[in-house]
C-alpha cells in the first residue's frame, strides 16, 4: 500500500496526467500482490471499467452542449436572463447566475459554462463597469451549477459505478442547483452597494420579457425535453442524450442556420477530446479500484472512520472535509471514481439514502472546481479572459463560503435533497 501511494503522489507531483497516474499506480499494486499473473488482469480491468451502457450518455451530452454553444443559443438564454433580473443592482452578475441555471440544463459541465460565459458575459460585464476579477469570480461561482442541475456527467458516472438511479440523482440535483444560484444572488444583492456594482435606471417592460422569452423558447425546451423523458421513464439517460443532440442539430442547423459543416467537424473533434480524457481516467481508475478492493482498503477506511466515532452527523462532517480537501489537489473525475467505492458503503452504514449520499459527494467535488490550486474552472477562465488565477480567487471567497454552507445544508437535510425524487416517485 505504501509503495502504491508513493508512486501515485510522486507521479502527480511531477505533473504526469492523472489518467496515466491512476493506471500506473494500479499496475504497480497488481504487480506487488501477484506478479505477472495479476498484471495480465490490467487490460481486462481497463476495458471493463468502460463497459457500462450509461457511459454512452456522456459524449452525447457533451456534444449537445457544444452544438448549443457554437450555434449562438447561449446568447438567447443570456438575453432572457437579463430581461428577468438585469435591472437589479449588479444586474449582469445576477444575469450570469440565472443564465448558468438555464445553461446547466443543456451541458451538465462546469468547464463548458465557464468557457462559454468567460468568452461572452465576462467581457460584457467589464464593459459595463465591473472589474474583471469579479466578473470571472461570478462566472466561476455559477459554473458549478452545471454539474449539479441535470443533466450532469458526474451523476452519470456515479450512478453507473455505484448502481444508483441516475434519474433519481438527476431529480435530486434540481433543488441544490437552484439553491446555489439563489444564495450567490443573495451575496451579490447584499454586497452590491459596498462593491459599487452598476444598477440599471429602468425596469424591463413585460413586452421585452415576453420577446426575450419567445426568442429563447426553443432553447429552453431542450432541458425540459431531456428531464421530461428521463424522469418520466420514457427513455434512458443515454437515449435522452442522443435526442438532445438531434434536437440541437435541428435547432442550430435548420432553424437558426448558424452551423456549418466545419463547425460540426470541430465540435465532434472537441467532444472526442473531452470524452477521451474522461474515459481514460475512468478506465485507468478501474485498475486502481480493483487493487483497492482486493486489499480491502474501502473497508479499512470505513473502519477507521467508525473507530473515531459512530455518530452519523460527525461522520458526514468528516466525509465533507475529506472531499473538500482532496478536491484541492486532484481532478474531480479521478477523485469521484476512487472515492465513490470507498465512501458509498460508509454512507450506507450510517443510514444515508444512496441518492442523497451521491448528490452530497458530487456537490462537494463540484465546489473543488473553483478552488485553487487545481480548480478547473479557474484555469479555464484565466485562459479565456487573461486574468490571473490569484485575482479571481480573491474575488471568489464570498461565493465559496455560501456554497460550502449550501453543501452542509444539503448533507444534513436529507428531505431537501430527496423532495423532488419523492415527488416524482423515484
Amino acid at each position: 500500500m505504501i509503495l502504491v501511494a508513493l508512486v501515485f503522489f510522486f507521479l502527480m507531483a511531477i505533473g504526469v496526467p492523472v489518467g496515466y497516474v491512476l493506471g500506473i499506480a494500479g499496475i504497480v499494486g497488481m504487480a506487488q500482490i501477484g506478479g505477472e499473473q495479476f498484471l495480465a488482469m490490467a487490460p481486462k480491468r481497463f476495458f471493463a471499467g468502460l463497459d457500462l451502457f450509461p457511459f454512452l450518455a456522456m459524449p452525447f451530452f457533451i456534444l449537445a452542449g457544444e452544438i448549443m454553444n457554437r450555434s449562438g443559443i447561449t446568447y438567447k438564454l443570456v438575453g432572457f436572463a437579463d430581461a428577468l433580473v438585469g435591472y437589479l443592482r449588479g444586474g449582469m452578475a445576477h444575469t450570469n447566475m440565472v443564465a448558468s441555471v438555464f445553461f446547466a440544463g443543456i451541458t451538465g459541465a462546469a468547464t463548458a459554462d465557464a468557457a462559454a460565459f468567460g468568452n461572452t458575459l465576462v467581457p460584457a460585464m467589464v464593459k459595463k463597469g465591473y472589474s474583471k476579477p469579479f466578473a470571472c469570480a461570478v462566472t466561476a461561482a455559477g459554473s458549478i451549477i452545471g454539474p449539479t442541475i441535470p443533466p450532469s456527467t458526474l451523476m452519470v458516472v456515479y450512478g453507473s459505478l455505484m448502481g444508483v438511479s441516475i434519474a433519481g440523482m438527476f431529480a435530486a440535483g434540481i433543488l441544490p442547483g437552484v439553491l446555489i444560484c439563489l444564495v450567490c444572488m443573495a451575496v451579490i444583492a447584499a454586497f452590491g452597494r459596498r462593491w459599487n456594482l452598476p444598477k440599471s435606471d429602468t425596469r424591463p417592460s413585460l413586452r421585452r420579457i415576453f420577446k426575450s422569452f419567445r426568442e429563447s423558447l426553443l432553447a429552453l425546451v431542450m432541458p425540459a425535453l431531456i428531464l421530461g423523458f428521463i424522469l418520466g421513464g420514457i427513455t434512458t439517460p443515454t437515449e435522452a442524450a442522443s435526442i438532445a443532440v438531434a434536437y440541437a442539430l435541428v435547432l442550430g442547423g435548420l432553424v437558426y442556420r448558424t452551423l456549418s459543416w466545419r463547425d460540426l467537424y470541430e465540435m465532434l473533434a472537441r467532444t472526442a477530446l473531452i470524452t477521451g480524457v474522461i474515459f481514460l481516467i475512468i478506465a485507468s481508475a478501474s485498475i486502481l479500484g480493483w487493487w483497492m478492493t482486493f486489499e480491502q482498503i474501502p473497508q479499512a477506511i470505513a473502519a477507521g472512520f467508525l473507530s473515531i466515532t459512530e455518530n452519523p452527523q460527525a461522520i458526514i462532517g468528516m466525509i465533507l472535509l475529506l472531499l473538500l480537501g482532496i478536491g484541492l489537489f486532484m481532478d474531480i473525475n479521478a477523485a469521484l471514481i476512487i472515492l465513490a467505492p470507498v465512501l458509498a458503503p460508509l454512507t450506507a452504514t450510517i443510514g444515508m439514502d444512496p441518492v442523497h449520499a451521491g448528490v452530497m459527494i458530487i456537490l462537494a467535488l463540484n465546489i473543488s472546481l473553483m478552488t485553487p490550486p487545481v480548480g478547473a474552472c479557474l484555469f479555464v477562465l484565466a485562459s479565456v479572459t487573461g486574468e490571473r488565477i490569484e485575482a479571481i480567487a480573491r474575488s471568489l471567497w464570498p461565493f465559496l463560503v455560501v456554497e460550502i454552507l449550501v453543501l452542509f445544508l444539503i448533507a444534513y437535510w436529507e428531505d431537501l435533497t430527496l423532495f423532488v425524487p419523492h415527488l416524482l416517485g423515484l
